[in-house]
């Protein structure tokens, strides 16, 4: 059986350059080795903990907000088991609209585990061992991540969770201990806590998300704590006593230094991902690693061996499923003949915590160390209407431009439905847009995007209610 092009992997970068490809006329198949498609980020990550944190948070304003708004509720009461349905028919209504796709697109779905034979050769081994070899014009290796493990502690997703039995805890728990202060860590434990649980963090450096601008994340962790975290930055995780009744922590400070025990019922390992490429004969086919175990490719994914191409969490950059759809896309265009691209200087991030995070462009950190002169524009949700009437006020924008040029390098933004509000400042910076272009675009009023307007005048020092 002969294809103009494979995709091994259907998470979204596999299933989006897959669908792409055929419809640019390709004759595509893909390989998943899971029960399902739609790899970690729709069976066990960004779906599924979107869920959590969606019912988490209605489950506090019940308790917290409404009775503000002259509604009483009572005390909620929570039901765990269905809110575990709620995650579990989203994800199944995800899963499904994705094979739709494949249908829809005349997408041949092969189910096993791929591995690179060759040039042009695919080899597919299913459950029961059997295997086929599929011949191709092209591969595209779409594989994503897997946990990264924290030496010395082993995860059983029962005690001693990844995010992937953090996501299926059968209760409550009392004391939930988190390792890391990135995305992940910061998001499930918003969910534990809204719910009931006592969350530690324990970062090894002295700041929380790295990564994000410096004056957004200490905003952040100021408003965590105001949730009820604990942050125990410049410390490390040595070891887990799972022994007793509850979990023994032992941590000590990064720089070396006195260790202590922390008492948890539940440990969240959360330091991150690795690229999985285990099993996929890359080795053997010629497929060059770089020294971080992603697969290297060139600026239009092409790795060392001709016809066989990466995307997604399994070569270098930001590991987003954005990002790898972006570049699925690239590449299906790039096979096609097309000037497939991707713009690595506007990806939008979010962390979906209450409030909400989001960045695009630079930070300040890096506008500093690149030598770039800019100026920054900042309003507070304090100062925006609906905020003000909504009582969501924590949080404010951020907007980066050039000193010359005017032009936007960055937008951070820290309230509620910031993530919605980030595209905008996306979309101008696409397009090479200056603050000023923003300032003078009329924004519904009231809304929370008045802020972004605000912060984009406030770049010329000429914001309105401030």
């Amino acid at each position: 059986m002969s294809f103009d092009l494979i995709v091994i992997g259907t998470g979204p970068g596999g299933y989006v350059c897959a669908i792409r490809a055929a419809q640019l006329g390709m004759k595509v198949a893909v390989v998943e080795k899971n029960p399902t498609f739609g790899g970690t980020c729709l069976n066990v990550g960004c779906i599924p903990s979107k869920a959590l944190l969606q019912a988490s948070e209605r489950f506090e304003e019940v308790a917290h907000l409404l009775p503000k708004m002259g509604i009483n509720a009572g005390t909620p009461k929570l039901d765990l088991a269905a809110m575990m349905t709620f995650k579990s028919e989203g994800v199944d209504g995800n899963v499904k609209g994705i094979g739709f796709l494949f249908k829809k697109n005349k997408i041949e779905t092969f189910a096993g585990t791929g591995r690179i034979a060759g040039p042009g050769k695919v080899e597919v081994k299913d459950a029961s061992g059997k295997t086929q070899t599929l011949e191709t014009k092209n591969i595209v290796i779409a594989t994503g991540s897997d946990v990264a493990k924290l030496k010395g502690i082993e995860i059983d997703e029962k005690r001693i969770v990844s995010s992937t039995g953090a996501l299926t805890l059968d209760k409550v728990p009392g004391r939930l201990l988190v390792v890391s202060a990135g995305v992940i860590g910061l998001e499930l434990g918003s969910v534990w806590r809204r719910l009931g649980a006592q969350v530690t963090v324990v970062e090894f450096l002295d700041r929380i998300i790295p990564g994000m601008d410096g004056e957004i994340a200490k905003s952040f962790q100021r408003i965590l704590e105001k949730q009820g975290f604990t942050f125990k930055l410049g410390m490390k995780v040595t070891g887990v006593d799972s022994a007793g009744k509850t979990l023994k922590v032992q941590i000590e400070p990064a720089a070396g230094g006195k260790a202590e025990t922390v008492e948890a019922d539940v440990v969240l390992v959360a330091i991150g991902r690795v690229p999985y490429t285990e099993g996929l004969g890359l080795k053997e086919a010629g497929v060059a690693l770089d020294e971080r175990g992603r697969v290297k490719t060139d600026n239009h994914f092409a790795t060392s061996v001709k016809g066989i191409y990466a995307i997604g969490d399994v070569i270098a950059g930001p590991m987003l499923a954005h990002k790898a759809e972006d570049e699925g896309v690239a590449v299906a265009e790039i096979l096609a003949g097309q000037a497939g691209h991707t713009n690595y200087d506007v990806i939008p991030s979010v962390i979906y915590t209450a409030p909400e995070v989001a960045s695009v462009g630079k930070t300040e950190e890096e506008l500093k160390q690149a030598g770039v002169a800019y100026n920054v524009g900042k309003f507070p949700f304090t100062a925006n209407a609906r905020a003000k009437v909504n009582q969501t006020t924590d949080g404010f924008v951020k907007i980066l431009a050039d000193a010359k040029t005017d032009r936007v390098l960055g937008a951070h933004i820290i309230g509620a439905e910031a993530g919605e509000m980030i595209h905008e400042a996306a979309v101008l910076m696409e397009f090479g847009g200056a603050a000023e272009d923003l300032a003078r675009t009329c924004h519904a009023h009231p809304t929370r995007s008045e802020a972004v307007k605000e912060a984009a005048l406030a770049v010329a020092k000429r914001a309105i209610h401030m």
